[in-house]
This record gives structure tokens, sequence and C-alpha cells, in this order.
């Protein structure tokens, strides 16, 4: 078995009948640029790979013309230059166009088979390697160039061989592959009995017998006849965010958490954590403000009704709005009902580009106000029964997390000859 002694990051090993080329050798640069903007735009994810955009759930910016965008054909390679070294990297199953920013690479002669190709980029060990040669100030942010993509050896089984191992893994993945798409489809099916339950006891309360009325609004339906509309911001005070100048150091990197719409998930239910953090210096640059604990915090855009409570004290950038509770207010409530509300929410956001809910809008948004009592015996009721989705989700998330990484042990033994 063959190892790189050159760097120590490099942990690769490979049978010594595979030969071992750099990729200059076996890959050129491909830098050709869309003159229409026809073109599909393909995404590039460390999770599922290159696919069109169109086919994923996306909600970050999109320029609004793809002209100058860099095209991919079938068979390219196509990297996100910032992600690459989390496996953001593969061989494009479809023809289209990927950001400017992106690398875009082409087999200089016949070597590999595409599907071949395409796992090994993203084997484990060789990500490693990615990893040690991309730069960047910040961890999140690290960026591999081709002049140092293009340094890596790689190996070249011969094409008959590389063809035994993608029949090999066709037949051992297709029942993880199935089994992997169970767990997905029966976390989406209670994730769905969990939101009608949410709605129904947020909206109705939580006895039948409760007389209801018709609030002339069609997502909310009927409510019980006792209950006000207010708007929401008669319940909280709403405030926004800001973020700081990037590249001064000295704004970054303190003790203030400072939490994006990247930072968590409406599952997430509570905040504990961000991933950057705001010195006294940055905190006072800018608009932000910091919120208590028991704070709603909503995503504003990318994407519009991300919600979940502030855990600890926290400010946010401009991607998000906080609601700092009013007397008489129930975050706990509140948090169940935002968290079925996206689409009200998406509804009344706006722009061309990507939406985003203004303050103005989403305080203005009316919502059921039930007495102190019963938003607290709603809650009792959410807190006992969705806690029995929540594990049973999070039962079938870690069988689905075992499935994947035997799947990727199972991939990465083959690509790399340990299975042969």
């Amino acid at each position: 078995m063959s190892t790189n002694m050159h760097n120590p990051a490099d942990r690769r090993t490979y049978p010594d009948r595979w030969p071992r080329y750099r990729g200059k050798q076996l890959f050129e640069v491909v830098d050709d640029k869309s003159e229409t903007g026809e073109e599909e735009l393909l995404s590039v994810s460390h999770i599922t790979g290159i696919t069109p955009r169109s086919q994923k759930i996306v909600n970050m910016f999109q320029s609004e013309s793809l002209i100058g965008y860099k095209r991919v054909q079938v068979g390219d390679i196509a990297a996100n230059t910032m992600w690459t070294w989390q496996g953001a990297i593969g061989v494009s199953e479809y023809a289209g166009v990927v950001s400017p920013a992106y690398n875009v690479y082409r087999q200089k002669g016949d070597y590999y088979d595409p599907k071949f190709l395409d796992l090994l980029l993203r084997e484990p060990n060789l990500i490693d390697v990615y990893h040690s040669l991309s730069t960047g100030i910040q961890p999140s942010r690290l960026r591999l160039y081709p002049s140092d993509f293009l340094t890596i050896d790689f190996p070249v089984p011969p094409r008959r061989e590389q063809e035994q191992i993608i029949d090999y893994l066709d037949q051992k993945l297709v029942g993880i592959n199935r089994l992997i798409h169970a767990k997905l489809s029966a976390i989406e099916q209670l994730g769905a009995l969990k939101s009608a339950l949410v709605k129904k006891c947020a909206l109705r309360g939580t006895t039948n017998k409760n007389v209801l009325s018709d609030t002339g609004v069609e997502w909310f339906g009927c409510i019980p006849c006792h209950w006000n509309l207010v708007p929401i911001k008669r319940l909280f005070t709403i405030v926004s965010g800001a973020t700081p100048k990037s590249g001064i150091e000295e704004y970054w990197n303190g003790d203030i958490t400072w939490v994006t719409p990247a930072d968590y998930k409406t599952a997430d239910k509570y905040i504990v954590a961000s991933e950057r953090y705001l010195s006294d210096e940055g905190y006072n640059s800018c608009s932000t403000h910091l919120v208590p604990i028991g704070s709603i915090v909503i995503t504003k855009r990318a994407p519009v009704g991300t919600v979940a409570i502030s855990n600890i004290e926290l400010c946010t950038s401009q991607g998000c709005l906080s609601c700092i509770p009013n007397n008489g207010v129930n975050t706990l409530y509140y948090y169940y009902l935002f968290s079925v509300m996206s689409d009200v929410f998406e509804a009344h956001a706006s722009g061309t580009t990507f939406k985003e809910i203004s303050a103005a809008a989403f305080g203005a948004l009316k919502v059921p106000f039930p007495d102190a009592y019963e938003q607290k015996e709603i809650v009792d009721l959410l807190e006992n029964r969705c806690s029995v989705y929540d594990e049973t989700i999070r039962l079938h998330q870690r069988q689905i997390q075992s499935l994947n990484s035997l799947r990727t042990r199972l991939i990465s033994d083959a690509i790399t000859g340990r299975a042969c």
C-alpha cells in the first residue's frame, strides 16, 4: 500500500498496483463563462453532491442573471471553493452553470469512470487532504484554490477495476439506501403529525368543547370565541439585529453571542450557542441589541420563519428578529404557534431576489391571544405529546447516522482498494 510521506495530513493508502499522478497531469481548469445565462443553475453540496438548484429547497441569495457563471459539462468536476474542505466537490451528471466563485475541472484523458471519480473525490481521507491545503482567516471559510488542488496526487486504478468497484458498491448499498429512505419518510410523516397537533392545539385549545368563531383570517380559520386576535407587536417588543464590519478583527471573537439564521433550526427549540461571537467593540459598532433569556428569535430571511427560544443572552444579525415577551405572554406557547406559521410569514415577506419579512410587517400580523391559564394548559399538553414525536424522530435520526456511517465506510474501503 502506497502512502504520501510529504504531507503529514495525508493518511491515504492505496494498493501498490494503482499508479498515482499529480492532479495537474489528470485534470485541467475550465473557465468557460455563460454568455446567455440560460443554462441550468447547479448546486454543489458535501451532502448531495452536484444537483440542479431547482431540485433543492434553497432560500439563499441568487443572482438575477446567470451571465458570467461558469459552464459545466456532463462529467466535469465542480468544486465549491469555500466548502471543498468539507467535501463539496463532485462529478456532474448535469450540464449547467455554477457560481463564478466555484472551480471547474475536466479530465485531460479517459482516466476515470465518472461514478468512480465522483466517489473518490469525496472519500473522507482525501477530504482531509483538501482541508490541509485550504487557506483562509476564518475556519468556516477556508478556500481550496486550483493551484493547490492540482498538486494532490490521485490513484488511477485500471478502468475495468473501477467498473468492478462500482458494481460491488451498487450491490452493497441498495439495502442501506432503501433503509435510509424509509427512515427519512418516517421522519417526514412524524413531523407532519407533530405540526398538525401543534396547529390544532395552538388555534383551538385543548378541549373540543370550546365554542368557535370565524376570525375571517384564512390561515387561522376559527378560534375559541373568548380568545382575541391581537398584533404580535402588542405581545412582544420586537428588535432587529445588525452585523459589524467583518474585516475588523477587534470586533470579533469576544464573549457576546451573535446569532445568524445559519445557527439554528426550528427543531432545535433553544439557542444555546452561535458560530461567531462579538467583542464589546463589535457590539458597540453596530445597531444590534442584546435580548434576554426567554426571547423568541425568528429568521426574517434565508429562510423566513425559522424560530427558536434564546436560552442565553444574545444578539443577532440583521437576518433575524428578536421578540421579547410582555407580561401575560407564555414564550413556549408562541414558540409552538410561530413554529407552524412559516407559510404565513413567507406570504407577508417581500423582495424580488429573496423574500424577507420586515419588523413592521411581522409586528402587524394578528395572532390568537388566549388567557395565561389556557396558554399554559396548551403548552403543558404540547410539551408532553410533542416529546414523544421528538424522541421517535431522534431515534430515526440516530439510525440514519449509523447507516450513513456504514455507507461511508463501505464506499471508502472500496474506493481506496481496502475491500479488494
